[in-house]
């Protein structure tokens, strides 16, 4: 038992040492104006909005917001820009079917940049399609890419499981 408390003990002072140095580099590149663009101390707190699950880099919601472009890409879909500012429960079966179609043409790794185009579009998703294209940005996210599983090219249409939805 006193192994494991004397252990303990000097990780934490080796962990708070490492940290401090941090900091003091931090300090000097600070008064130097060496600073990168969002850099911020060791020692300094994030604040995590508590209705993010903290196991992302951004959180699930606002993922697809935090993109760096905000220019504007059309997919094949300018006919969609009609929709500009309708709510998402206002769709009919037939609307929610042309932002299917377009959908399931596009390539998996186009989909998050698609409903950015439409984000910044002010083009809400249907309520009848959001489901079906959430679960292809979330396999996506969660897939592991290598040699043998790249996914990249294939057509979301190709790869939905539609017992899964």
């Amino acid at each position: 038992m006193l192994y494991l408390l004397i252990a303990i003990i000097s990780l934490a002072i080796i962990v708070g040492g490492i940290s401090y140095i941090g900091h003091r580099r931090f300090e000097i590149r600070k008064t130097e104006g060496k600073l990168k663009e969002g850099e911020t101390s060791p020692l300094d707190t994030v604040e995590v909005p508590e209705e993010c699950c903290g196991q992302h880099a951004t959180c699930e919601r606002d993922s697809l917001l935090a993109a760096i472009s905000k220019e504007i890409m059309y997919y094949d879909d300018e006919e969609l820009d009609r929709h500009r500012g309708k709510n998402a429960e206002d769709y009919n079966d037939e609307e929610a079917d042309e932002f299917r179609n377009i959908f399931y043409e596009l390539r998996e790794v186009e989909v998050a940049g698609w409903v950015r185009s439409l984000q910044l579009r002010s083009i809400e998703l249907p309520e009848q399609v959001k489901d079906e294209v959430l679960l292809v940005v979330r396999e996506r996210r969660f897939r592991p890419v290598d040699n043998h599983n790249d996914h990249s090219d294939d057509r979301v249409g190709n790869n939905l499981d539609m017992n899964t939805i």
